[in-house]
């Protein structure tokens, strides 16, 4: 079947956080360039269609492009790694552990920030005729997106640094589940379904995420915008960060582990109560074929070793 199921889909995801740690330095940061500077081509291309068009909807639509192409090429996120990380530490998977998780988030930001800024300075090279001219109409665009959203979040003090963490969450909270319904079909059709559809969201609600931004406010930078990097990294880069790992994590990584990863059986005691109006209900469980039964939770001490992540 295409559909992946719930319990199958957290080992999954189990084992890809896993497996992410394993990987050398070279190939981590070679697929985070290049899962990069693809995400951020396609918001390039949604600006641009937004600006053109006069219809952010329409640029919202066809901004995963970028992400669908970068997830069915295996290549990585931070904000994917910040939710597929520590699960695989909370498992006990072999080689998931906290330091190599935080290895591989180093290696997954150097290799997102170079992708990303590569774009970011080829994308101004393109919108200014290699600096011999103002700024096209989408780097006007782009250059104003950095200066409201470092700016102007400051200018609303505490509160606009609230307002920026919880648009981080929220970022994270639909781009990971777009991360983690990629591995809910094994169909190209269902997965690009799957990922498309919670991006697009995301994009249209204007939330901040980390690695598009490593694009966004350098290249406003280049472009002339009115703010500094220090704004850029304080108002806005460091927030979305800490935003982006809270609401994958929270929102999205840990209620699938404990509802479907480490499920709990029923209240101590409670099958030895059993009625005699439940017998059939019990004798139906015992007789029921392996695919319905229940899986419950074991004491760690008693837990099979797991197989290596793939």
């Amino acid at each position: 079947m295409s559909y992946v199921k719930p319990a199958e889909l957290v080992e999954r995801m189990l084992d890809a956080g896993a497996s992410k740690m394993q990987l050398s330095a070279r190939d981590t940061v070679v697929r985070a360039f290049m899962g990069a500077a693809l995400l951020t081509m396609g918001a390039a291309f949604a600006v641009t269609v937004s600006t053109q068009t006069g219809q952010p909807l329409l640029g919202a639509m066809l901004f995963p492009v970028g992400f669908v192409i970068l997830y069915l090429f295996g290549y990585d996120l931070l904000t994917g790694v910040f939710t597929l990380g520590p699960l695989a530490v909370i498992a006990r998977r072999p080689g998931a552990t906290v330091p190599a998780m935080f290895r591989n988030w180093g290696l997954v930001l150097l290799g997102n920030a170079g992708g990303a800024v590569l774009v970011a300075v080829l994308m101004a090279l393109y919108f200014t005729y290699s600096f011999s001219s103002e700024p096209s109409a989408v780097g006007q665009a782009i250059s104003e997106i950095g200066h409201g959203r470092t700016v102007g979040y400051a200018e609303h003090g505490a509160a606009g640094m609230l307002t920026l963490f919880v648009r981080g969450v929220l970022c994270n909270w639909l781009v990971s589940t777009g991360v983690v319904l990629a591995m809910a079909s094994d169909s190209i059709t269902g997965k690009v379904l799957g990922m498309w559809l919670p991006i697009m969201l995301f994009f249209y609600m204007g939330f901040e995420h980390s690695v598009v931004n490593m694009f966004l406010f350098p290249s406003g930078l280049l472009l002339g915008a009115d703010f500094t990097l220090w704004d850029y990294l304080v108002w806005n880069e460091f927030p979305t960060l800490l935003g982006n790992l809270v609401g994958g994590l929270l929102f999205v990584g840990l209620p699938l582990y404990l509802s479907h990863g480490r499920t709990r059986p029923r209240a101590a005691g409670s099958s030895a109560r059993l009625s005699v109006r439940d017998a059939p209900a019990a004798a139906f469980v015992a007789s029921a074929p392996a695919e319905l039964e229940l899986s419950t939770d074991v004491d760690d001490a008693e837990r099979a070793p797991q197989p290596a992540g793939v």
